[in-house]
């Protein structure tokens, strides 16, 4: 959501409520294999219902809506795919990010539980759990679909030349480390998870001319503790997972793990205002954490900065990235370990 709404009005609320349709016809859209069977052709709505299997009366009125929305392109009496819904939303495509649309469709279910999340204050319960491997793995692949440009323009913005070593903490798929280690060709970098996430990253690695310079580290950092001394620990989209208490305790082992004048970098959905209102993202994306963790939740970076000084860091400031760019609208929170 790139603004907050101002709900005063009924007719406000009535907009805000009604926003569910569009993003339900997509996922309607991907549930129906839509995109993918149109693929790289024209269709009339009769052929395409027929491929499909589907009502052509359901069907007419469903593309109407993407077409409206620019996901599909009509031509008289036929319709085609746009650029996004011809690759990465079709299944037949090199460039598909099946594993993350599958996120974004389970997002669905979830959120129709959260009243009853709310009542307990305890997370939905999941088909598989999340240290199931089938688990881990379809999630590990569908943080790298999800960051795959944001890790990039990250990479240009952050400055870390001079940096010799690199540990990207719960960094999943690596997605970050290797978009660092392109950007300095002197940098060695380490990705640490649990095993069934770095498999996902050894296979995206292996495409990549990085890994010489590119070592995996198989730990659960929330009880095992860090071994090894870096210049740089970069701690991205996992502050939310866990409470103000396990990070504080994790901040203050990852000390012993920088070399003195070293940098713990953070990247999170930080809430910016006194009254943890703002942006509205950061809370929206507290209520996936209510939804899909134990203990999980969105912090201030003023709370965020006080548990790291109270940790014993340093220089501790905010690094804005520009517009548009990173996985969030708040940027970086950095901070030094004492010379």
């Amino acid at each position: 959501m790139s603004a907050s709404p101002s709900i005063r009005t009924v007719s406000a609320l009535r907009d805000v409520i009604g926003e569910y349709r569009l993003p339900r016809a997509i996922l309607t859209a991907l549930e129906l294999d839509l995109f993918t069977t149109v693929g790289t052709k024209s269709w009339t709505i009769s052929d395409l219902s027929s491929a499909m299997g589907v009502s052509a009366r359901g069907l007419d009125i469903l593309c109407r809506v993407l077409a409206s929305a620019g996901l599909l392109a009509k031509t008289k009496t036929q319709y085609r795919n746009t650029r996004l819904s011809r690759t990465e939303l079709n299944a037949n495509s090199r460039t598909f990010r099946g594993a993350y649309l599958e996120l974004l469709r389970n997002g669905w279910g979830d959120w129709s539980r959260l009243t009853d999340c709310v009542r307990t204050g305890t997370q939905v319960e999941d088909e598989l759990p999340p240290d199931d491997p089938a688990y881990r793995r379809q999630f590990t692949w569908a943080m790298h679909q999800r960051s795959i440009e944001a890790a990039v323009e990250v990479a240009r913005q952050v400055r870390i030349s001079g940096s010799g070593t690199l540990l990207d903490l719960g960094g999943g798929p690596g997605t970050y480390a290797l978009a660092f280690l392109d950007r300095h060709p002197r940098l060695h970098a380490t990705i640490c998870d649990r095993a069934p996430a770095l498999d996902v990253a050894r296979e995206i690695a292996a495409t990549r001319n990085v890994r010489p310079r590119l070592s995996y580290l198989p730990l659960n950092f929330m009880e095992e503790a860090v071994p090894g001394s870096y210049d740089i620990i970069w701690y991205s989209n996992v502050l939310h997972i866990y409470s103000p208490e396990q990070n504080q305790a994790l901040f203050r082992r990852l000390r012993s793990s920088l070399v003195p004048g070293g940098r713990l970098i953070i990247q999170d959905a930080f809430l910016r205002d006194r009254l943890g209102l703002r942006p509205m993202e950061a809370n929206l994306f507290a209520v996936t954490m209510l939804l899909c963790t134990e203990r999980g939740n969105t912090y201030s970076v003023g709370d965020t900065s006080r548990w790291l000084k109270d940790a014993g860091f340093r220089r501790i400031r905010t690094f804005r990235l520009k517009a548009g760019t990173g996985d969030w609208e708040g940027g970086l929170l950095e901070a030094s370990h004492p010379r």
